[in-house]
This record gives C-alpha cells, sequence and structure tokens, in this order.
C-alpha cells in the first residue's frame, strides 16, 4: 500500500496534547507563567511522580521549556505558537461541566478577564479590541497612525512590536467569547503596558486577572477623545 505524502507529521504532537493530564499541565500553563512541577501536579490533580513523568514527555516533544533557578526547575510553554495551538483547540472544544460553586466562580474569572499566554483575553480583551476599532485604532489589520501614537504614548513599543518574529496584530478568536481579541506580538505588548501601569493584576485563580480601580479610570480616560494627550507616559 502507497503512503500518501504529508507535509508534517503532526500525530507524535497531537498524541502528546491528547492525555488528559498533559493538557491539563499545558492549560495551566497558558497563563504565560513559568510554574513548578508540584504546582502543575497539584492543578493537573496528580502526584508529583506522575506529573514528572508527563513533563519529561513534553520535553522531549519540545512543547514546554524548563528555567532554572538555582536548584529549582520551572516549566513554561516552549513559546507563542503552542499558546496559540492550544487557544484554537479550546475553541472547538466542549467546555467542562461545572460542578460546584468553586468552579463557577473561577469560570466566572476566567471569563472575565484572563491571559492567552501573553496577552489580554476574555470579556475584557474582547471589549479592548472593540475599543480600539470603534474608536478608529484598529482597522482590522493593523493600527492607524492615531492608534499608533495612542499606544505610543501609553508606553507600548509599536516599532519593537513590529521588528518581532511573530505576527503583528492578528485577531484571536476567543474561545469563551466566540469573538476575537488582539493576539500577537503588539496584544502580548499591550498587556505588558496594562500590568506594568497597574490597571490589571494578577489573580488568584490562575491565569485570571483581575481589572483595578486605577484601570477602569485609565482605560475610560484612554478612550474619552482625550486619550491622545492626556495618558502620562511611561518613562
Amino acid at each position: 500500500m502507497e503512503h500518501i505524502a504529508r507535509d508534517a507529521d503532526i500525530a507524535p504532537v497531537a498524541a502528546l496534547i491528547a492525555d488528559p493530564t498533559r493538557a491539563a499541565i499545558l492549560t495551566a500553563l497558558l497563563g504565560g507563567r513559568a510554574l513548578a512541577a508540584g504546582e502543575l501536579a497539584r492543578m493537573a490533580g496528580v502526584s508529583a511522580a506522575t506529573a514528572s513523568a508527563h513533563l519529561a514527555k513534553l520535553l522531549d516533544g519540545r512543547l514546554v521549556d524548563v528555567v532554572r533557578q538555582g536548584r529549582h526547575r520551572y516549566y513554561r510553554l516552549a513559546g507563542h505558537e503552542i499558546a496559540e495551538v492550544l487557544e484554537v483547540l479550546a475553541g472547538i472544544s466542549a467546555r467542562p461541566p461545572v460542578r460546584s460553586l468553586r468552579q463557577s466562580r473561577q469560570a466566572r474569572m476566567l471569563e472575565e478577564a484572563r491571559t492567552c499566554y501573553d496577552h489580554l483575553a476574555g470579556r475584557a480583551g474582547v471589549g479592548l479590541l472593540d475599543r480600539l476599532r470603534e474608536s478608529g485604532f484598529y482597522d482590522g489589520h493593523d493600527v492607524t497612525e492615531a492608534g499608533e501614537r495612542l499606544l505610543s504614548r501609553l508606553g507600548v513599543d509599536v516599532a519593537g512590536a513590529r521588528r518581532s518574529r511573530r505576527r503583528f496584530a492578528p485577531e484571536c478568536l476567543d474561545w469563551t467569547e466566540r469573538r476575537a481579541h488582539l493576539g500577537g506580538a503588539l496584544g502580548a505588548a499591550i498587556t505588558e503596558v496594562l500590568f506594568e501601569r497597574g490597571w490589571y493584576r494578577r489573580g488568584s485563580v490562575p491565569r485570571a486577572v483581575l481589572l483595578t480601580d486605577e484601570g477602569r479610570e485609565g482605560l475610560a480616560e484612554l478612550f474619552s477623545g482625550k486619550g491622545l494627550t492626556s495618558v502620562t507616559p511611561v518613562t
């Protein structure tokens, strides 16, 4: 029987992701932070030895990297490409049933605002993209001149994002909202500044982020029509 030529052998990668424990570990790392094996074990609901065995397979498959700090080892996704694949899979997958008040609260927090690897997602991310588009700062493919001035004054390194090897400003389908949020190098650069300014902070639920009072005021002012002149530049 003659084999059909293929562009890439996706089966080994798909098999790595398909295991429930490894899928849970990868999903936990979607927050963009490097985590210890023990923490990943707890989040996946398995023993430390089991998590270590799965992490070894993910390392061999180049889906995760390890960061060493002294005697400690922390794991993170191998790159934004892995995060994009996981986010696409989440968008076409069934959502697990909520079986407790705690799970319901966590689900609401993730739906409201979370990080998708290194950019803002959930209702917050979708809303941010909507405001950029409605205000004439984003045209569906790129930021406009006015948008570039606004973001630069906010402290976003737009030029640096353009030089990145990843896509500049793609729209990513948000798996909870079923609408687009801003991804790519620009989405990551904006999110970094939102954290630097203290407009968002990380919550107690992994991946979830919280809008601060300062952030609520700052975003309202940013899109009030005065954003080009009223936002204090980051120094």
